[in-house]
């Protein structure tokens, strides 16, 4: 009579592919997953640069002595970490000005920047 043995378990070459499969694949998922998140924080910041640098535009476009300053600069207090600035020039050969309104930020690639330009009559400025 004989016994048939059913030996339940992993064989040693099947632990040790498990392993070096896992090896390989878990850096590649962890560095998609270190991407991806990374990316929505950067998109995050651009978005509230964008939304910074749009209500600097409508606030210095308003402001009656902008002619005077054709270049300004300031950080925004209620937004840590983003810093402006504007420039006013002459456009063509009209009566507008370009308003160009540039935020920057700081980030791990270095700085970022969003612009926005705008026309704007001086003579309109405050009413």
């Amino acid at each position: 009579m004989s016994r048939c043995r059913k030996v339940l378990g992993f064989t040693f070459v099947e632990i040790l592919a498990t392993l070096t499969f896992v090896a390989i694949v878990l850096p590649v998922v962890m560095r998609g997953i270190s991407l991806a998140a990374s990316s929505a924080g950067e998109t995050r910041r651009r978005t509230q640069a964008t939304a910074l640098c749009q209500r600097k535009m409508a606030e210095l476009a308003i402001f009656p002595d902008l002619a005077q300053y054709p270049t300004l600069s300031g950080e925004f207090e209620d937004s840590q970490g983003f810093r402006w600035e504007s420039q006013l020039a002459d456009w063509q050969e009209t009566d507008l000005k370009e308003l160009v309104v540039r935020v920057k930020w700081d980030s791990r690639r270095g700085e970022r920047s969003v612009e926005l330009a705008t026309l704007i009559f001086p003579g309109a400025q405050g009413q």
